[in-house]
């Protein structure tokens, strides 16, 4: 299941949507939906039953047949900035109202997309793989802000509004470190130098937010398969370097 939020202008109010894949019958999610969130009011017609491959391309931006998974080409021409956050305490009802507010008064597309977690990744460690965000972590937030016209006032504009709503977030999402999805590459939190020969204190800065305790394990990987760091880029992994 995803959530996602954004302001409606013509209608002077926020609208959000929920996508939920399942994996089995329609008559098996149906049933479903209605113990577990009978509020949604999901009716029959709603629900798509089809093969995987095909869910697939329902929700991509760019594919419209199978083929299309194929293109790595993007041709949308939009520019976007994302940034992330996991939440670990239920957020009061205070602090959305804050952001509908900043998502009403942007004039772009500015979207919140939320994916829960629990489940099955609650039952994985944390340390058994590089992806740390497990038992006790509810869902990861994804702030997501498009604008189309490529020139640096609006530039700043977008960058301003989402840089504000993070910051407005700090108080209601994890800390120490502060988490973030490495999916929503975000350099604000830091980034290699641009030769790649980052120190390990200048990587964890960011490592850390994304890999927690994991970071130094992968350092010691990536040091012993590939010690003179030939694949980087902005926030790879660095070789343990004093």
């Amino acid at each position: 299941m995803r959530l996602f939020a954004r302001s409606v202008k013509l209608e002077n109010t926020v609208r959000v949507a929920f996508s939920v894949q399942f994996l089995g019958r329609m008559e098996e999610a149906s049933a479903l939906m209605n113990e577990r969130f009978p509020e949604l009011g999901v009716d029959p017609w709603e629900y798509k039953e089809m093969s995987w491959i095909n869910a697939t391309i329902s929700i991509s931006e760019r594919a419209h047949r199978m083929e299309g998974l194929l293109n790595r080409v993007d041709v949308s021409r939009t520019n976007q900035k994302a940034k992330s956050d996991f939440v670990s305490k239920p957020i009061p009802e205070k602090a959305f109202e804050g952001v509908w507010e900043r998502l009403m008064r942007e004039e772009h597309d500015f979207y919140l997309i939320m994916d829960p977690l629990g489940g099955r990744n609650d039952r994985i460690s944390e340390s058994d793989l590089p992806f740390p965000h497990r038992k006790g972590t509810l869902y990861n937030i994804q702030y997501l802000i498009n604008w189309k016209v490529n020139n640096a006032t609006e530039s700043r504009k977008c960058m301003k509004s989402i840089r504000d709503l993070y910051k407005f977030m700090k108080p209601f999402v994890t800390h120490g470190p502060r988490a973030a999805y490495l999916n929503y590459r975000d350099l604000d939190i830091g980034r290699n130098p641009r030769d790649g020969r980052a120190t390990y204190s200048q990587a964890r800065k960011w490592g850390k937010k994304y890999f927690k305790g994991n970071f130094d394990r992968l350092v010691q990987v990536k040091s012993h398969v590939d010690p003179n760091n030939f694949f980087r880029n902005e926030q790879s992994i660095p070789v343990f370097r004093e």
